[in-house]
């Protein structure tokens, strides 16, 4: 399993207020980021796999929508969260 409850609780705890902090927008934007770079490297070997690649899909569409919820609501977590992962270019 690639993503363990230690591993989940280590994202939540580096990008969230608290280890168990898991509704705020940047931890769930962290672990969306996290789970979105598996699939990236599973679709690298397995390009056939398409239920796969639908997942990845919504699951960029969930990061994408939170990131424009927390652009609403507070610019500078926006550009914090944004720089700390490295999502823009």
């Amino acid at each position: 399993m690639y993503l363990t409850s230690e591993k989940k609780r280590e994202i939540f705890e580096k990008y969230g207020k608290s280890n168990t902090d898991t509704g705020s927008p940047e931890a769930q934007i962290a672990l969306f980021s996290y789970r979105i770079a598996h699939l990236t490297e599973h679709l690298k070997s397995n390009h056939k796999d398409y239920s796969t690649e639908r997942a990845l899909r919504m699951l960029v569409g969930k990061r994408r929508r939170l990131l424009d919820y927390l652009v609403k609501i507070d610019i500078e977590r926006y550009r914090a969260i944004i720089k700390e992962l490295g999502i823009r270019k």
